[in-house]
């Protein structure tokens, strides 16, 4: 499944929120250097979706607060 997701860094918590059919806004605690606020919103979407990190690929958007999103296993 391909979900479009907004990152919003530096957030007081770290959290998913449904804006729309496959769109989210997921605010992480990390800073976006150095790859943290990437591994940070793999982690919350792992946890949101209940499958495991390897099954989270960032396929758009690395650099970017845009980003698109494939999940395996997850409808």
């Amino acid at each position: 499944m391909k979900v479009s997701i907004k990152v919003k860094p530096n957030s007081k918590e770290s959290r998913v929120e449904e804006t729309g059919p496959n769109q989210l806004l997921v605010k992480v605690k990390a800073p976006p250097r150095e790859g943290k606020a990437n591994l940070e919103v793999v982690e919350s979407l792992a946890k949101y979706f209940g499958v495991p990190k390897s099954r989270i690929s960032i396929t758009a958007g690395l650099k970017s607060s845009k980003k698109i999103v494939d999940i395996e296993g997850a409808d």
